[in-house]
């Protein structure tokens, strides 16, 4: 069992090793543009503080590895056209021809879907969320937000928003491989309603605003992937009709006997 697997861990050890390598560039890249970075991540935060209040830091080694974060953080987002990519290839020599072709738009759609779940957390819920937050007892108390802190609870926002864009995508492979279809999707509606509100209550902060604001846009996605179920393997739903239709016809003679 051992044989038969080896060369996949090659293949995975092999397109592992690219992402990171590429990850690694793309770090010490960031890190020497790190500040303007920053300057965009604390920019929806600065926006909302009261008067009289900034962000700060705490610990003597809070700017360095705030630093780090913001460099790793945007090494990530420029690395993820090669490792979509580097997945692509690595599940490849399962697919058929025509399917292998799919790599560019993979990819393009792939990293276009994160980015977008990204923005919409940065320009909508990122400066909703954290008005709510830091000015909900901005009469009792100074605001004065740690930007350790922030910038953990910046990049875990965008990320999760980034990731929970991708269902379209994770659907798409599911599809393929004939683990879902449309159909399934429309009947797992209900229970995929409450997984996704209790999604976005991990990675939203406590209030039920940005909650909504995280649930509202992956229920849209949800009904996107039906479609994108149907349109992959349509073959699987008139298969399904077809037995339907068996199991009533025999349903149907049993009666008439």
């Amino acid at each position: 069992m051992f044989d038969e697997l080896k060369p996949h861990l090659i293949e995975l050890r092999k397109r592992l090793g690219i992402s990171v390598a590429v990850l690694f560039i793309a770090f010490f890249t960031c890190f020497s543009f790190w500040e303007p970075i920053l300057a965009w991540m604390i920019h929806p935060l600065e926006a909302i503080l009261p008067a009289g209040s900034e962000v700060i830091f705490t610990r003597v080694q809070e700017p360095f590895f705030t630093a780090l974060k913001v460099a790793f953080f945007s090494g990530f987002i420029l690395s993820l056209p090669v490792i979509f990519w580097q997945f692509w290839l690595f599940i490849a020599p399962g697919l058929y021809e025509n399917e292998k072709k799919l790599v560019i738009p993979f990819v393009l759609f792939a990293t276009l879907m994160f980015l977008m779940g990204a923005s919409f957390c940065y320009y909508i819920v990122v400066p909703l969320g954290f008005d709510f937050l830091i000015n909900f007892g901005a009469k009792l108390f100074k605001a004065l937000p740690s930007i350790g802190d922030y910038v953990s609870f910046f990049t875990k926002l965008l990320f999760g928003f980034g990731l929970a864009f991708e269902l379209p995508v994770i659907t798409f492979f599911f599809a393929k491989l004939g683990f879902v279809t449309d159909k399934s999707l429309i009947r797992f509606f209900r229970y995929a309603i409450i997984i996704i509100f209790f999604v976005a209550a991990l990675l939203t902060p406590p209030d039920l605003l940005t909650q909504f604001l995280m649930a509202g846009p992956l229920i849209v996605l949800y009904g996107v992937s039906i479609l994108v179920a149907r349109t992959v393997n349509p073959e699987l739903d008139e298969e399904e009709s077809d037995d339907e239709k068996d199991e009533d016809e025999e349903e149907t003679k049993g009666e008439i006997k």
